[in-house]
């Protein structure tokens, strides 16, 4: 049986993933900018067993022709919400052995400062931390409000090809591990263990020191998300953990076979990354109960929020489409994934989807046994090592998961096991804390000359 690892898909807003359910009275995502709360969830991660906490996030608000409408600040659709790298500080100083992941634009981001506060972190919280790459900021409005142009969806992964190369060069070659001595009667590090990089991209560029030395984990431990072409063979290079949507056996499969094929063609072997789905569930006492509550959860949904969430995606107003407009027919630069996904689908189809889970995967109701079953069946059958929990109501979901589906997959003999204290021994498996093996990062180490004494 197949050994799993489980994160929980968090947001610093007071929705997720294109759906909004802040009305629930069960739901107390509405208090995500307070402090308690998110040490509340990560107390209930790290005590539950869960690997890590994944913070998502996204640049930009919903607008539809144009205008942003009145329903996204009536549901606390889009804005506000808290800067996920700040959170993580939180998290990190009141957990010690929860990993969190953090999303960064390479499109938004300055490599140079961006590296310093991954290593900021990975040292404070003893090795701890993940980095989600993405290529945009989710909507159009990202780029408006940042003032830079929109890049071509393929360019954009030429784009964040040059960014990691250049932070690998940044954490892995410009301070070896052992540069620090911190020997008050010699040295506080030694000069020929700390080298200027040079890196003169298509993109970006780079000259001189690293701002911060040698992290626990050196390279944090690389997420991404890509579903299409461009994004599977970025995802196959330089992915360690690649996550994919929810869906049935056979299109997760797919998926799998997709990246693992990807990182074959990158000179890396196919187990090299890991391959985590999202997964939703509402669980009760029976499968009955299950369903009441899952209908409550969408009965507190607005349904006007739906068009204005997938263009907040997307950037396609679907109002503006016949009902019965093949999404085959629709095209657009930003998420394609959030298009492609629907393929088979008319409008009208997605619209009713959407207004169900968002841009996420639709939820498996039953009991606790029943998601356990779906969650072996899943991961065996499409050769999964992993899988995202995207709670449908926050805390409710994540403890019904971590007290009544954990335990029967530990008793079942499915859970993977720590080999160490960073998350990348945890996660990947690895006996290092560092990178090793095929990763394109490994070559960047002191690539530079030594300084001369």
């Amino acid at each position: 049986m197949k050994k799993l690892h489980f994160g929980l898909f968090e947001n610093a807003q007071a929705n997720d993933t294109g759906r909004a359910t802040w009305r629930h009275p069960d739901n107390q995502r509405d208090q995500y900018d307070t402090l308690e709360y998110w040490l509340k969830i990560a107390k209930i991660c790290e005590e539950g067993g869960l690997d890590f906490l994944f913070l998502a996030d996204a640049w930009g608000w919903a607008e539809v022709n144009g205008v942003r409408p009145d329903v996204a600040s009536i549901e606390g659709l889009d804005l506000p919400r808290l800067d996920p790298f700040i959170v993580a500080s939180a998290i990190l100083a009141h957990t010690e052995k929860l990993g969190v992941v953090m999303t960064g634009s390479t499109l938004l981001e300055q490599p140079y400062a961006f590296a310093r506060r991954m290593a900021t972190l990975d040292q404070l919280s003893k090795g701890r931390v993940g980095w989600n790459i993405v290529t945009t900021g989710t909507a159009d409005t990202a780029v408006k409000a940042f003032g830079v142009p929109m890049v071509a969806h393929d360019e954009r992964y030429a784009m964040a090809d040059d960014f990691v190369q250049l932070v690998y060069k940044l954490w892995e070659g410009a301070w070896e591990p052992d540069a620090l001595t911190k020997d008050k009667q010699g040295a506080f590090a030694n000069p020929t263990k700390v080298h200027a990089i040079s890196h003169e991209g298509p993109y970006f560029r780079s000259e001189g020191y690293g701002n911060s030395a040698y992290s626990p984990q050196g390279t944090p431990v690389l997420f991404q998300a890509g579903s299409s072409p461009a994004g599977r063979a970025f995802g196959g290079k330089h992915g360690e953990c690649m996550f994919v949507g929810g869906g049935s056996v056979e299109q997760l499969a797919q998926h799998s076979r997709a990246i693992r094929a990807a990182a074959v063609e990158s000179g890396r072997d196919a187990g090299s990354v890991r391959v985590m789905a999202e997964f939703r569930c509402i669980i009760g006492e029976t499968e009955e109960d299950a369903q009441r509550l899952y209908q409550e959860v969408l009965d507190s949904q607005t349904p006007e929020v739906t068009v204005a969430s997938y263009a907040w995606f997307t950037g396609l107003d679907l109002s503006a489409y016949d009902p019965a407009t093949p999404m085959t027919d629709l095209h657009t630069e930003l998420s394609q994934s959030q298009v492609s996904r629907f393929a088979g689908m008319t409008v009208g189809d997605v619209l009713k989807d959407w207004h169900e889970h968002g841009a996420g995967s639709k939820a498996f109701v039953g009991t606790a046994e029943q998601v356990a079953d779906r969650i072996i069946e899943l991961a065996e059958g499409a050769d999964l090592d992993g899988f995202l929990l995207a709670p449908v109501i926050q805390p409710g979901s994540t403890i019904d998961f971590v007290e009544k589906v954990l335990p029967i997959l530990r008793e079942r003999g499915a859970l993977g096991e720590s080999r160490g204290a960073t998350l990348r021994e945890r996660l990947v498996e690895s006996d290092e804390a560092t990178i090793t093996g095929d990763h394109p990062a490994v070559s960047y180490r002191a690539q530079a000359p030594a300084i001369a004494v």
